[in-house]
């Protein structure tokens, strides 16, 4: 009897494995999915490739800012030796990989895109919408595919009083069921960031600090609060990804980048306008998933300007170390044969 339960507990952990390894395949023969030839043969080819959120693009920043940030942040991925994949959903078809045409058509259409999170996939598709991904959503389809890392500004978090609102960002959930290194900068300043660490570890979130020891705040490089662990390499983050995948954790890797020093802004006239902007959300009744745009963009208007240029240079600044990070990663595969 107990040999009998042992293999029976055998079969169902190599079948929840085998669904994890299906999860992560390339699945460019999907017909709900458009995967570009470029980023479809430097998968089949093991070359390293990074994914890009889109929901930055369209609500992160007015037009023709966007269009010309997308295009500056994959010209970097390119010039650090990746293959960019910018994700997004168009007339119902998930987009792995856009052209320029397609980037300047979800730059000008902006806030008319829906702001896309895994609870809305399914819904975009179905009635042949135009959906910007989130981190959540962006995620989903790079796990799908087999893209390992994923590079944006700043992912979602615990928002604050979520402790009476349970307003608390799908990124989270998302990260703690969906193999795929996130490289940002840290989450979104405007956000509970002790309480999204808390909730990072209930998720078996993996969190690491690139080369500090303090998890950054978005807009600047420290928070007060102390990272779980530390990297201090493209090589000792691909290594970090490597043992994630391996292991079959079956959770992503959060790796946060500080702002550069010189884009950063001060926080205290960061905070100060955070709570100006949360003060007139509440007084609005701005909730879900309208708060975040409505928030960035009050805190932008309140410090001039200057909180805008911090984002477009820290999502540079991302997309240069994310790339790195591919590119060590898919040597590692390379030197060891498929990982996963």
């Amino acid at each position: 009897m107990a040999s009998s339960s042992s293999s029976s507990s055998s079969a169902a952990a190599v079948g929840r494995l085998s669904n994890i390894s299906n999860h992560l395949s390339p699945t460019g023969s999907n017909p709900l999915l458009k995967v570009s030839a470029e980023v479809s043969e430097a998968l089949s080819s093991g070359l390293p490739v990074v994914a890009l959120e889109s929901t930055i693009i369209s609500h992160g920043m007015p037009f023709p800012q966007n269009l010309e940030t997308a295009k500056d942040v994959e010209a970097i991925v390119r010039e650090s030796g990746a293959v960019p994949a910018t994700i997004a959903i168009l007339d119902g078809l998930p987009c792995i990989g856009l052209n320029l045409e397609q980037l300047e058509r979800l730059a000008r259409l902006g806030k008319n895109a829906q702001k896309t999170a895994r609870r809305d996939i399914a819904y975009v598709v179905a009635t042949k919408r135009n959906g910007a991904t989130t981190v959540s959503a962006t995620m989903f389809f790079a796990a799908m595919v087999g893209i390992p890392v994923f590079v944006t500004g700043g992912t979602g978090g615990v928002h604050r009083h979520g402790e009476h609102t349970m307003d608390i960002s799908s990124d989270l959930t998302e990260l703690g069921r969906t193999p795929v290194a996130v490289v940002s900068a840290g989450v979104k300043s405007i956000l509970d960031i002790p309480r999204t660490l808390e909730y990072l570890e209930t998720q078996g979130v993996c969190v690491a600090a690139y080369k500090t020891y303090e998890f950054p705040a978005f807009f600047t490089q420290t928070s007060g609060c102390k990272a779980p662990c530390r990297v201090d390499s493209p090589e000792e983050c691909a290594r970090l990804i490597d043992a994630n995948r391996k292991l079959n954790l079956g959770n992503g890797v959060l790796i946060a980048v500080p702002i550069p020093k010189e884009h950063s802004a001060s926080g205290s006239l960061i905070e100060s306008a955070i709570q100006q902007a949360l003060a007139e959300a509440r007084e609005k009744n701005i909730t879900g998933n309208a708060e975040t745009p409505f928030l960035l963009a009050r805190v932008n208007e309140i410090t001039g300007g200057a909180s805008l240029a911090s984002n477009i240079a820290l999502v540079k600044n991302n997309a240069a170390i994310g790339a790195k990070i591919s590119v060590a990663l898919a040597q590692l595969r390379s030197n060891k044969g498929a990982l996963y």
